[in-house]
């Protein structure tokens, strides 16, 4: 069955381009999905499956029932955009000013729904059911995986497989990693109230600017002086807002920044140390503050068998060249909810544009992919799919005795 899977997909291969290229040009921002869950629902009515749409807010799921009964495989992609002018020259550009597929959620669902057209294809011959849980609000805390928990998508579920498409790692690469793989994502706000007044006369202020200056560069001393050397953890401040003319020392200041780390014991060191800095910068400056820590993802922690699962899988699917344990990765992830849930894993599936002389990371307005790195992962989630079905408790023996390279 996997080889007619390979072909049905192979034979599809425009059809997810073309559907990649389509969203690539209409995209929607977090919380803001109208119609992309709406073209979602379109294609997934027309096979036939069950339907469930505004499932924790924006979200779709949509289940696929074998021919006989079986295990339940959910099967996750996310369809939001970010806040980014686009600056690739392509055919197909994003159409909507400031707003850009700029981390490959396009390809995420474009890879989705075409490998939920094969597996339809296939379900006379499937032992099992298969749920689709298309993502909305996966760049923005508290993200759209919660909700749609929450609202039923993981019910009956025996397994879940997603993965990331991957700008910076060569085409037919898949990378994987056994416990934490992608990092809790925390958000901080700091509010400096000082007293502003004229440029010409600093004497008779309490310069809010001066004293946000001073807290960025203490506030870098929590990793390198507070945190285990052993333990992850990023502090980076990413916006420092003080506007005024050019002769008007600055009354207030924020600044806003995020915090990544692994351990919930360095995870709470850090909100708390954040704070005590900002509380001892203030006050050796005379001047007030507000703080507030707020908890995005929690990390995206990969279960054991489940990710051994997929790594002796990938390197006998079509297109795979190469897989490797990867090291974890400071970026978070929402599907880290899903896994607290039931047992799964996420990984990487490598899409580098090669005749670039730079690989754009995620996030950046020259962000792009090579498409082909989309067949690659929806043949690995359809193998897994499929095998999980059919060989899962053989597979399971021979991981547990074969030591993976």
């Amino acid at each position: 069955m996997l080889e007619k899977l390979y072909k049905i997909l192979e034979e599809n291969y425009d059809e997810m381009v073309e559907i990649r290229r389509y969203l690539h040009q209409y995209p929607e921002l977090s919380f803001e999905e109208v119609e992309t869950p709406k073209y979602i629902a379109g294609y997934h009515e027309k096979l036939g499956h069950q339907v469930r749409t505004g499932v924790g807010g924006r979200g779709v799921v949509a289940i696929l029932k074998g021919e006989k009964p079986g295990k339940t495989v959910a099967l996750r992609a996310d369809f939001d955009a970010l806040p980014i002018q686009e600056e690739n020259e392509v055919p197909y550009k994003s159409k909507v000013d400031g707003v850009m597929h700029a981390c490959g959620h396009d390809g995420h669902t474009a890879t989705l729904l075409v490998l939920a057209k094969a597996l339809n294809l296939l379900k006379n011959e499937i032992e099992g059911n298969i749920v689709f849980i298309h993502q909305h609000a996966e760049e923005l805390a508290p993200g759209g995986a919660i909700a749609m928990i929450d609202d039923g998508c993981l019910e009956g579920v025996d397994v879940i497989f997603g993965t990331h498409i991957w700008a910076t790692s060569p085409v037919g690469e898949i990378g994987y990693r056994t416990g934490p793989a992608l990092a809790a994502a925390d958000r901080f706000h700091i509010d400096i109230q000082g007293k502003g007044g004229h440029g010409a006369q600093p004497h008779l202020t309490k310069d809010s600017i001066v004293i946000a200056s001073q807290l960025v560069v203490n506030l870098q001393q929590i990793v390198s002086r507070r945190v285990d050397p052993l333990d992850s953890a990023v502090l980076s401040v990413g916006s420092f807002e003080a506007k005024n003319a050019f002769n008007v020392i600055a009354d207030t200041v924020r600044l806003t920044g995020t915090v990544r780390t692994f351990k919930e014991e360095v995870r709470s060191k850090m909100e708390s140390e954040i704070r005590r800095i900002t509380e001892g910068t203030c006050l050796a400056a005379d001047a007030k503050f507000s703080y507030q820590f707020l908890r995005g993802y929690p990390p995206t922690v990969n279960h054991k068998k489940e990710t051994e699962f997929i790594a002796k899988l990938a390197p006998n699917v079509p297109g795979v060249i190469k897989t490797q344990e990867i090291a974890p990765q400071m970026g978070g992830e929402d599907f880290a909810y899903y896994l607290e849930r039931v047992p799964g894993t996420f990984f990487i599936t490598g899409a580098r544009i090669a005749d670039r002389t730079e690989a754009y990371p995620h996030h950046h307005p020259k962000f792009d992919i090579d498409e082909q790195g989309l067949l690659i992962a929806a043949n690995v989630l359809g193998a897994a799919t499929l095998t999980y079905f059919n060989r899962v408790e053989v597979l399971e023996a021979e991981i547990e005795k074969t030591e993976l390279v």
